[in-house]
């Protein structure tokens, strides 16, 4: 019955659906002498798990210093200063710059494109009653004939 238990666990182990608990009892089994035969080829992994816990590293890790990221942060501010006053000079300087006598030009465009669409609007409503010119004579040709 106990073996029954044990390969629902190792199961759910498998599938990382164990609790801390359940876990413990895995460990506890597999660390013992008695274990199923068709289980024993799962105490190698519980023994390692053992092994890797109980081991402890003897060398010492030197940390960085924490001046030289605040001297990165400082580094990092600046750059990012300089791109922005960068791109805004680069915006102000690419705006054209017109003479006079361009502006008047550019007026004088204005109001000729203004004078275009005018007309062009007025010949459209020309042109569509003149449709109904073309209906009238195919209806006149029709009753004088």
């Amino acid at each position: 019955m106990e073996s029954v238990k044990i390969e629902k666990l190792l199961d759910a182990y498998f599938e990382g659906a164990t609790s801390l608990s359940e876990e413990k009892v895995l460990r506890d089994y597999f660390n013992n002498e008695m274990v199923a035969d068709h289980l024993v080829q799962y105490k190698p992994i519980f023994i390692g798990l053992k092994a890797a816990k109980e081991e402890r590293s003897t060398k010492e890790i030197e940390l960085p210093e924490n001046h030289s990221k605040i001297n990165k942060t400082w580094w990092y501010s600046i750059a990012a200063m300089l791109i922005v006053a960068l791109g805004v000079a680069g915006f102000y300087f690419s705006q054209p710059q017109y003479t006079q006598e361009e502006k008047e030009a550019l007026v004088a465009f204005e109001k000729s494109k203004d004078a275009m669409l005018f007309l062009s609007e007025n010949l459209n409503k020309g042109a569509e009653r003149l449709t109904f010119v073309d209906q009238f004579e195919i209806t006149k040709d029709k009753i004088f004939e």
